[in-house]
């Protein structure tokens, strides 16, 4: 099996990227990542972000765009940004509604926007928190998103997972032709927040190792709180981290 790419989901340095986005791109490439995951443009032009691209040789591994942006006032316009920056492949990162109805018409809006965004030739993904699995009692938002919706994928965020206690491995077995991304971040036990990898609890080997059998293209950290270094700084650490373990699995 191929060894995946290893990216970043910006909004992890959400900071350096509103001061200086190229600047920021060029830090995720000198920390030796392969790609990145959007979470914004912050104005610029697709025309721009793409030069960049092309400057530092870093690769899209997916885009975080809001469910707004994919309206059908605007999906066309989205689609023919993401297609100029080379990305092939748009997360909604997140949606909650306060009952199963509300998330079933969601789902039925999903599905109609995944036609359009493969008929575009690239892939719509959803992506995970924790209260998918907890907002309804006893039941998985999630696969109310996939039934009977062949054409949407998940980017299953193992660390999201985890913290609504699911059990990851069997979940990412029970769901493997679904799963087409992840995001990958430890967890610190207390407070119960995010950490550089190798620095928690989780099991990153078994996830890395979870993501070889489903053949994944990206393994994608983020990390959203930071305790003992700056979010650089701990892209860096995560980097180093996960290419550590992806080395071992893959030999």
């Amino acid at each position: 099996m191929t060894k995946p790419k290893i990216g970043l989901q910006l909004w992890s340095i959400q900071d350096a990227c509103r001061e200086d986005f190229f600047a920021a791109l060029q830090a995720v490439k000198e920390a030796g990542y392969d790609g990145v995951e959007f979470a914004g443009y912050y104005d610029y032009p697709a025309e721009e972000i793409a030069a960049w691209l092309d400057t530092l040789q870093l690769d899209v591994a997916a885009s975080h765009i809001p469910y707004e942006a994919l309206q059908p006032s605007r999906i066309k316009e989205t689609l023919a940004f993401e297609q100029t920056i080379g990305n092939q492949r748009i997360v909604i990162p997140y949606a909650t509604f306060d009952s199963l109805e509300k998330w079933q018409a969601f789902a039925q809006e999903i599905k109609e926007i995944a036609q359009q965004v493969q008929a575009a030739g690239l892939t719509l993904y959803y992506h995970n928190h924790a209260h998918e699995f907890t907002e309804v009692p006893d039941q998985s938002m999630i696969d109310v998103l996939c039934k009977d919706n062949d054409q949407l994928h998940l980017e299953a965020d193992l660390y999201w997972l985890a913290f609504a206690e699911v059990d990851v491995l069997a979940w990412l077995a029970d769901h493997q032709e679904t799963v087409g991304l992840v995001h990958i971040k430890d967890m610190q036990a207390a407070p119960k927040e995010s950490t550089e990898i190798n620095s928690g609890i989780l099991p990153i080997k078994a996830y890395v190792q979870a993501a070889k059998t489903l053949d994944l293209p990206w393994l994608i950290v983020e990390q959203e709180a930071f305790q003992a270094y700056g979010p650089l700084e701990a892209a860096a650490i995560d980097y180093l981290q996960l290419k550590d373990i992806v080395e071992e699995v893959h030999q």
